[in-house]
């Protein structure tokens, strides 16, 4: 058989880029490793819909059986990647069984942070990662009362709102953090966040370190913190972040910074090896050059729209600009752009209407926008970053301005002749 593109983690990323090498042109073999047996399947339902019941493990395929077939992908589930080899250009796998390359794809994503606390063995301990992992949470939801979650980023927080509007048990959020969403959103939209997880029955624990977790006969009893305090568990969720999986590529000689290092196209150190997705990182314009790693599904998304552009010849295009969402207690969370560096804001809308957007500015550069149940706002703002359109504060907070309509505008007349 003859070598061809071997993508290592059947992920957004891995699934993509085999989809659109096959839509670009690409003619030779496509083969998907993936560590788990489970068919490609969507990874943002697992904290929102699937915990709630309201979508079952075979709505979250990311493509059929039927695709692969017919794209002649190959899929090889069940068995992880252990090696790789970019002399001879050879994959070891978990089995022992070893897969040749003409080019390789490093998809492997990010695993579960360990706890860096006693106790985390416990029955009754769980985190939420995988599909395995969220149906396991699923039961085990469904016969606890004292629910403690640790964590206040984004996936601890979805899951806090799913168990609120399930209702029935006490459920606890604690996080070492002066806020929640410390690493993901401004203080503001911080703020109204935890004012609406509040409203809706949790309790938040903020700026408390967690000394152990506490057990009798080898299941969770209770969380114990650092100031001597203990908070009952009948079930225990950590949501601490992640650590990126570039172990092989570290292994094999890539030239790795928190992340496998890339190029607008993928291009790891090794021009045969590309890399995209949450183990991915590179210098991004929307952070002044600055290395970015980001993990998000538009991320993986574009990285291998970008990737595939690069392996076969086409134009790879200018960055695009990173997005992101949550929705939780029906509230659509939506960021465009990076709030890092930030020194000005400024507010369009109500937040106590609960629809609003928070125009986030570096000097009188425009560099990122934050929106509450404002989807069309979060449109106009993307094309706005991307474009690099001038704005200014007073612009960006006078409701009267038709925004879209003024970038519209802007373009006409910078494409006129």
């Amino acid at each position: 058989m003859r070598d061809g593109m071997l993508i290592l983690g059947a992920s957004h990323a891995g699934v993509l880029l085999a989809a659109t090498l096959r839509e670009n042109g690409w003619e030779e073999p496509i083969t998907i490793v993936g560590e788990e047996p489970s068919p490609p399947y969507q990874r943002p339902p697992l904290s929102k819909g699937l915990i709630a019941g309201e979508v079952e493990p075979e709505d979250l395929a990311l493509r059929s059986f039927g695709f692969f077939r017919d794209a002649e992908i190959s899929l090889e589930l069940g068995s992880a990647a252990v090696a790789v080899d970019p002399a001879g250009r050879e994959v070891t796998l978990s089995d022992g069984r070893r897969l040749r390359y003409g080019c390789l794809a490093l998809a492997t994503g990010a695993t579960a942070r360990p706890a860096p606390f006693e106790g985390a063995d416990l029955d009754g301990v769980a985190v939420l990662r995988t599909l395995s992992d969220a149906l396991m949470l699923r039961e085990r939801i469904a016969a606890a009362g004292e629910v403690v979650i640790v964590g206040a980023g984004y996936i601890g927080l979805e899951l806090s709102a799913g168990l609120a509007a399930l209702g029935g048990r006490h459920v606890t959020v604690v996080d070492c953090g002066r806020r929640i969403l410390a690493r993901a959103a401004s203080a503001t939209l911080a703020t109204f966040v935890a004012e609406r997880h509040r409203h809706a029955g949790t309790r938040l624990i903020l700026g408390a370190r967690i000394a152990r977790l506490n057990g009798a006969g080898g299941r969770v009893t209770d969380v114990e913190l650092a100031d001597g305090s203990r908070i009952a568990a009948d079930l225990v969720v950590l949501a601490i972040g992640v650590r990126r999986n570039d172990h092989l590529a570290r292994v094999a000689g890539l030239a790795c910074d928190d992340g496998v290092l890339v190029n607008r196209a993928g291009r790891t150190s090794d021009p045969r090896i590309v890399a995209l997705g949450d183990c991915a990182v590179r210098h991004s314009r929307f952070a002044d050059g600055a290395l970015v790693r980001l993990e998000c599904v538009q991320n993986a998304q574009d990285g291998a729209r970008a990737a595939a552009a690069g392996l076969t010849g086409k134009p790879v295009g200018m960055e695009p600009t990173p997005w992101f969402w949550s929705d939780q207690l029906g509230l659509r969370l939506q960021t465009a752009g990076l709030t890092s560096g930030v020194d000005r804001t400024v507010q369009r809308g109500s937040r106590e209407q609960g629809r609003f957007s928070l125009w986030h500015f570096a000097g009188p550069r425009l560099r990122a926008v934050e929106t509450v149940n404002a989807p069309a706002e979060h449109l106009v703002a993307r094309k706005l970053l991307q474009a690099g359109c001038p704005i200014s504060p007073a612009e960006a907070a006078d409701t009267r301005i038709d925004l879209g309509a003024r970038f519209l505008r802007r373009e006409m007349a910078l494409s006129a002749p």
